[in-house]
């Protein structure tokens, strides 16, 4: 049978050209067929950003779909493949088609003050901000009250999205073979009066974090690159998702090259 394969890029005109050179590579064998539903592998023309894109619109498949991505842009955390490897990299996709690798994601609920639910999948991070005023939230640590919070907001993160926003505000590098998640701090008050840990968390697969808002008003919950605002919003809980995102690891970077390449290397 031929592998189904769905393609998703920016708009950007270097991924539009890779676009159609990749199609005319795929059209070449019959061990392959593109998709736009139901696609067992995934590929990405871009960056990051393109990648998280396409994980949410097949998030609801994660357990019958991998991702592969091409990077066409400056920095491609999640992207194994560079613009000029295409034909190798459709040479590497006639074998070995069950090979993967799995990495956590981020369950997200937004509860409202008027009984709805929201769920969600992260693959970074998600956020909790208060717009242009303090935020004041009681963060809970497996139903154990843990902090009262106050600041700008608060991050929280997965193992691969440790080296996204989480490093800008301060967090750890976690590898992602670890099953955890880790909250962050964005710019808190620490003071005679109001106090809370100050560092980032690791937070275990057999825990939860819920955040309960004590200040009205609008709020913003981010969700990746997806966003929930407004007001009404009564808690955040998080927990590591059962549902994992599986790379194809035709070529899969060892994850400390990837950090190391992200952010150390010199050219």
């Amino acid at each position: 049978m031929p592998l189904k394969i769905g393609i998703i890029h920016n708009n950007e005109a270097k991924s539009l050209k890779v676009y159609e050179d990749l199609l005319l590579l795929l059209a070449k064998n019959n061990d392959f067929a593109i998709v736009e539903r139901d696609p067992e592998l995934v590929i990405t023309i871009g960056g990051d950003g393109t990648l998280l894109s396409a994980f949410h619109r097949y998030s609801h498949k994660l357990d019958t779909v991998r991702f592969l991505g091409v990077h066409t842009g400056h920095l491609g955390f999640y992207t194994d493949w560079r613009d000029y490897e295409l034909e190798e990299m459709v040479n590497s996709l006639c074998s070995d088609r069950d090979k993967s690798v799995s990495y956590p994601l981020l369950d997200v609920v937004v509860n409202f003050e008027d009984g709805r639910h929201k769920h969600f999948l992260a693959m970074n991070e998600s956020t909790v901000r208060k717009g242009n005023r303090t935020m004041v939230a009681d963060v809970y640590i497996k139903d154990e009250l843990f902090e009262r919070f106050r600041g700008d907001g608060l991050s929280i993160s997965t193992p691969t999205g440790s080296t996204a926003y989480n490093k800008s505000v301060g967090g750890a590098v976690v590898h992602p073979s670890i099953s955890a998640m880790q909250l962050a701090e964005i710019a808190s008050l620490n003071n005679r009066v109001f106090r809370t840990l100050g560092s980032p968390s690791i937070i275990g697969p057999a825990e939860w974090i819920e955040i309960f808002l004590n200040t009205d008003g609008k709020h913003m919950v981010t969700i990746d690159q997806l966003d929930v605002s407004g007001g009404g919003i009564r808690s955040i809980q998080y927990k590591i998702a059962e549902e994992r995102i599986h790379f194809a690891s035709y070529k899969h970077m060892h994850f400390w090259h990837r950090v190391k390449d992200a952010f150390i290397r010199e050219d």
